[in-house]
């Protein structure tokens, strides 16, 4: 329990940071504040699945720097491009799609992304990590343990409030049967302003995402 309590609180971490990182990027790009990514919660859980991913795989054979850095651009490759994938046949649209770099797998993934996954997973290896374990390891078992429990019932409640906006979003792309997705987007987009905000953050959070025809595979 007291293990667990410790990687799901490093998970949290990660998953802020990922979100900082995230907002900081686009605040630099359009001078403003985007809450990004589909939680209503300052978390990017693909960061934290990823951070623990490497940290799993990697264990302590970090003597090998340029296979630290091979590992951490495989698993965090592989993490984006399964996320896209499922995120595309659960909800009916690409969040992100990088068809228009070069070198990109499907749009899903790409090298300018893939090589500063590496830097970042090699820094977090050797630097940031063993940081944020002290950190985290200098609390009382016993209230690291209440602290993980406090954080995993908010992160699973903003979980199901999240996937049943993303839901309801699926349910509204699939009421327009037509063929032409841009003109789908377009009374998405609508519908989604003139919902609550929780609704409007989505659209916010992924402002370029395109509507995948959800009568394609009927």
């Amino acid at each position: 329990m007291e293990q667990l309590a410790v990687y799901f609180l490093l998970f949290i971490i990660y998953a802020f940071l990922g979100w900082l990182l995230e907002v900081t990027c686009k605040l630099v790009e359009l001078k403003r504040f985007v809450n990004r990514g589909f939680l209503i919660g300052p978390i990017c859980p693909i960061y934290g699945y990823g951070v623990l991913g490497i940290i799993f795989l990697i264990g302590n054979n970090t003597h090998d720097f340029l296979g630290v850095f091979l590992k951490s651009i495989l698993i965090c490759s592989v993490l984006e491009y399964f996320t896209s994938y499922f995120m595309e046949k659960l909800f009916k649209a690409r969040w992100w799609d990088y068809s228009h770099r070069k070198f990109n797998i499907n749009g899903r993934i790409c090298l300018e992304t893939m090589l500063p996954f590496g830097i970042l997973g090699t820094t977090i290896i050797y630097f940031v990590n063993p940081f944020f374990l002290k950190l985290v390891l200098m609390i009382p078992a016993s209230m690291r343990i209440i602290l993980a429990l406090i954080l995993l019932v908010i992160y699973l409640v903003d979980n199901a409030i999240s996937f049943n906006i993303m839901y309801k979003i699926k349910d509204e792309i699939k009421k327009h049967r037509v063929d032409n997705t841009e003109l789908i987007r377009k009374k998405v987009d609508a519908w989604l302003e003139k919902n609550t905000i929780l609704y409007r953050h989505i659209k916010n959070a992924y402002p370029k995402f395109k509507i995948i025809n959800p009568f394609k595979h009927e």
